[in-house]
């Protein structure tokens, strides 16, 4: 099974309480972690919002940064086709256009998206999609 990680779930994983996702992830043998290269610029945007919400240091934080990179396969977004980027504008049109590479992806590789983000969720559903991966 393949599994698209968002920022949310990324950000959850690096945090301190929240090192059983970085244990889940690297420990999953059937199922195919992928992300977006935006989420690494997702990630360093939030990078000291992320330090004040773990419990950890810096040198902690940057070694569960380099677990959770070591779980995922990154996709250039240049391999993703212009009309599945149409299709994933449309479904996050109004809902959160942040969220256009990681659901770009989902659809370019028939993958389940992985997310906390209920409004996301809420809004992709309405517009018929449906494919998340719950845990």
């Amino acid at each position: 099974m393949r599994v698209v990680v968002d920022a949310n779930i990324a950000f959850r994983a690096l945090a301190g309480v929240r090192g059983d996702l970085r244990a889940l992830m690297a420990s999953s043998v059937d199922v195919a972690f992928f992300s977006p290269f935006f989420i690494l610029v997702e990630l360093y945007k939030h990078k000291e919002r992320i330090q004040r919400r773990t419990s950890l240091g810096e040198e902690l934080v940057l070694t569960a940064l380099h677990e959770l990179c070591e779980c995922l396969t990154f996709i250039r977004e240049a391999e993703i086709a212009v009309g599945t980027w149409a299709e994933a504008s449309r479904l996050t049109h109004g809902v959160d256009p942040k969220d256009t590479p990681y659901v770009a992806l989902t659809l370019h590789l028939g993958a389940k998206l992985w997310t906390h983000d209920l409004e996301l969720k809420q809004g992709l559903r309405a517009k018929g999609f449906d494919e998340f991966w719950e845990v």
